[in-house]
């Protein structure tokens, strides 16, 4: 069984490598000293890439909150409108040696990058993303952001190569 789990473990990261090259998406976190105190707390989900995950979820809000060990506990929680009920689900993510960067598994011993692409000085917004280019999300402390920083926000994902007209807007 722990044969089949770390093979499954590898293709993921080979398909994931195979996905991200040829395509000219800058996924590197940013260069940020990131203040892990002040990134805690609930964060809103403004926007993100269609995903299985996530699918037909609205009202959707991530909260990081420092465990004892020093991982980060994420817990996310949206509405299903599709099934008209909260969906959760929790993870653990682990302090990266590479700046910008947490490692997040949502599902047993499996991590996957969590590269914090672009942060308000204040906090008060984040542009997230992985290794591959299919994962995108802005984040804001509050359920929404004015249209000049949304529009700023869109500008650096876009510079990095990405395709904003697939960014799906969530109600909050």
């Amino acid at each position: 069984m722990r044969k089949i789990c770390a093979l499954m473990a590898l293709c993921a990261v080979a398909a994931s490598e195979c996905m991200a090259k040829g395509i000219e998406i800058d996924t590197a976190p940013a260069n940020v000293v990131l203040d892990l105190d002040r990134y805690m707390g609930r964060w809103y989900e403004i926007a993100r890439f269609d995903h299985p995950f996530e699918r037909n979820l609205e009202y959707c809000k991530a909260y990081y909150t420092r465990k004892s060990n020093g991982d980060i506990e994420v817990k996310n929680v949206g509405m299903n409108t599709a099934k008209g009920r909260i969906k959760e689900s929790y993870g653990n993510a682990k302090i990266s040696k590479t700046q910008g960067q947490l490692r997040v598994s949502f599902f047993w011993i499996f991590y996957s990058d969590y590269n914090i692409l672009a942060l308000d000085d204040n906090y008060d917004w984040a542009l997230i993303g992985s290794r591959s280019p299919k994962y995108l999300w802005i984040l804001a402390r509050t359920p929404s952001l004015s249209q000049e920083t949304t529009e700023h926000i869109t500008a650096i994902a876009k510079e990095r190569g990405y395709d904003t007209s697939k960014l799906i807007w969530v109600k909050q």
